[in-house]
């Protein structure tokens, strides 16, 4: 079922990376079903070809054509930040970034599925074109920008779901919000997705938005985790749960900058 990766959490140890961690299910699905529709994929750019492949994943899995082709992971259960996950087998977020596609991906087996980033408003993300293949590599480019519809319509997504797993919901600042008020942006989707998450990763990693990196510095991200872990305490008396947090953090940080 693959490695397991674990990354800091915020105060409650440790959690799992934003890598996938591909399991041998998904893997064989996937080995059957790319390799039929990948010269059609590949007539279109790349955003299309997602979207497409979105829609084709949703009808698929509510036909259970889906579970059909790909088997069950075996159960392997890992018990991180306080939450039994059924198997070492996640979806990172930044795949679906609006939480609209959740029960399509469950059906592929993940034993957890993180939906972001998603900002406080709706925001368009990086001019297009913005997403580039390296054939060579089967690998993709992402300069999206935190593309997203706003967490209104994302927790309206998220809520229409059938899936009862594990579901880590990312939030993020909006692009035009100064770092000055990041914490606002922050603060206001913490709000908004507590009650439906069973964790929330805090993104302060990406470098498709301009300054985003900025919060790492010791100062300012001090500065942030006392405001949601003050948040956090507060909510977890109004909705009667404690939800964990994560942050996400750049992958080419240093060991000093970190525990700095």
């Amino acid at each position: 079922s693959g490695p397991l990766r674990f990354r800091r959490a915020l105060g409650v140890g440790p959690a799992f990376s934003r890598n996938v961690v591909a399991g041998p299910a998904v893997v064989r699905a996937c080995a059957m079903i790319y390799p039929l529709f990948r010269p059609l994929l590949f007539t279109l750019d790349p955003e299309t070809a997602h979207d497409m492949a979105f829609a084709s994943l949703d009808v698929a899995a509510r036909f259970g054509i889906v579970q059909a082709l790909a088997p069950r992971p075996a159960p392997s259960p890992v018990t991180a930040m306080g939450l039994e996950f059924p198997n070492r087998v996640g979806l990172a977020a930044g795949l679906d970034k609006n939480a609209a596609h959740i029960d399509g991906l469950a059906a592929l087996g993940f034993g957890f599925i993180e939906c972001g980033t998603v900002t406080p408003r709706a925001q368009p993300g990086n001019p297009k074109p913005r997403l580039f293949r390296l054939p060579e590599a089967e690998a993709l480019v992402n300069r999206l920008g935190f593309n997203n519809d706003g967490v209104e319509r994302f927790l309206a997504n998220a809520a229409r779901a059938k899936w009862g797993g594990i579901l880590g919901l990312n939030i993020g600042k909006n692009f035009d919000t100064p770092n000055a008020r990041a914490t606002d942006d922050y603060l206001a989707c913490l709000r908004a997705v507590y009650g439906r998450a069973s964790y929330v990763t805090i993104n302060i990693s990406s470098p498709n938005t301009k300054g985003l990196r900025d919060l790492q510095a010791e100062e300012a991200l001090g500065r942030l985790l006392r405001a949601l872990k003050a948040e956090q305490k507060a909510l977890c008396e109004l909705h009667g749960k404690y939800t964990p947090m994560a942050v996400k953090i750049a992958p080419d940080l240093t060991l000093p900058a970190i525990d700095g």
